[in-house]
């Protein structure tokens, strides 16, 4: 659990138990707690920043990286660090949506021959004499999965 949250519990029962008893138990220093109670009521100093970086991503359908992002702001006067900008793209939930280069190019390339046993006679006279198999390759936005399955040439049974 992230210390934030401890000291928000810690915040909503300090008047049921003493607060030194409730840091030593979530085992967060007190310092940081009365860190936490001071900064309750101030507003958030991204808030502004985070406006514009989302008028930023809105405008260019969510393309900017971080880099393009801080050279956008600067352009309008608000001087930031890069590695801020991407502190506060990832705080919102602003980070631009990531095109990867396809990884299964070589796919057609194989590294073993295997010999064809069958020879095209695909009739089986018992069951479990022949098996068959083929892999189908499935695109997904969580990456590629792989549908394999195995049929027995006697009853084209899946086995």
């Amino acid at each position: 659990m992230r210390p934030k949250a401890k000291y928000a519990v810690i915040h909503r029962h300090r008047g049921e138990y003493p607060i030194s008893v409730m840091c030593k138990f979530f085992g967060v220093a007190r310092s940081g707690y009365y860190c936490f109670k001071k900064r309750l009521g101030e507003t958030d100093r991204d808030a502004v920043v985070a406006k514009e970086i989302e008028e930023c991503q809105r405008r260019t359908d969510k393309t900017y990286g971080y880099r393009r992002v801080w050279k956008w702001l600067k352009g309008r006067n608000i001087q930031r660090d890069p590695k801020t900008v991407l502190r506060i793209m990832k705080k919102y939930g602003l980070l631009s949506e990531v095109r990867r280069r396809r990884q299964w190019v070589n796919l057609g390339q194989q590294v073993h021959k295997y010999e064809n046993l069958l020879n095209r006679q695909f009739r089986a006279v018992r069951p479990n004499e022949k098996w068959v198999t083929d892999i189908s390759y499935i695109h997904t936005k969580e990456g590629i999965l792989y549908l394999s399955m195995i049929r027995d040439l006697y009853d084209n049974s899946i086995v």
